[in-house]
């Protein structure tokens, strides 16, 4: 673990993301660094299919979260 310098306006840009998901400033960075980094990776795949198979990875059953 170690500090990154982020730019104060970004910075509060996670900030005010952050309160929106619910998540601390510490995690929503993670989040949009690991979401760039599998998109960069991965440049064809739409945000939403990224997300599908980050889920599958994690053997999430987003059906049953829907009640289906």
């Amino acid at each position: 673990m170690g500090i990154v310098k982020i730019d104060d306006e970004l910075h509060g840009e996670i900030r005010k993301a952050s309160s929106v998901m619910v998540r601390s400033i510490n995690a929503q960075a993670e989040y949009w660094i690991k979401i760039g980094m599998l998109a960069e990776a991965n440049p064809t795949l739409s945000f939403t299919e990224i997300m599908r198979e980050q889920m599958k990875l994690a053997e999430v059953d987003t059906r049953k979260a829907v009640g289906g």
